[in-house]
């Protein structure tokens, strides 16, 4: 049954928001987020634990956001290729940039998870990284509204 939910996801994925551009940021971000949680399972300490958990949450809120404005870009420049339609330059970036930001968020973590005793300010460097996430996603959402 996984794998008839993948094919029927997978066309789903193709319909909205294409092969092209748009699907590739909304991808980019979903595996940043993949990576995220998955630099959750190593983490000894309850209390970053803890912490870790509420900012995960948060980025996991963020992506029925991003799908909202891959589906939107699509519609309004459909891409089935790599090159960025001149109009939505800004919005590429925005998005670009929030799928980086979401990377260094995980590698944040990854670097907490690795820590050798303990972490002195918690996940206060992962908090932050987070925060420039929110702020990407809020530009993209910001240009489309125009």
């Amino acid at each position: 049954m996984g794998l008839f939910k993948a094919a029927l996801s997978g066309r789903r994925d193709d319909a909205e928001l294409g092969k092209g551009l748009w699907r590739r940021a909304h991808d980019r971000f979903r595996r940043g987020l993949d990576r995220f949680h998955q630099m959750l399972e190593g983490i000894d300490d309850d209390t970053l634990y803890s912490e870790l958990v509420v900012i995960a949450n948060a980025l996991a809120e963020l992506l029925p956001r991003v799908r909202a404005v891959c589906v939107e870009a699509q519609k309004r420049a459909p891409s089935e290729g790599y090159e960025i339609p001149g109009d939505f330059a800004a919005l590429h970036r925005a998005l670009s940039r929030a799928g980086n930001a979401l990377a260094t968020t995980a590698e944040a973590a990854a670097m907490l998870r690795l820590a050798v005793g303990p972490v002195p300010v918690g996940a206060l460097s992962v908090q932050r990284r987070a925060a420039t996430v929110l702020e990407h996603v809020e530009e993209a959402e910001g240009i489309l509204r125009g």
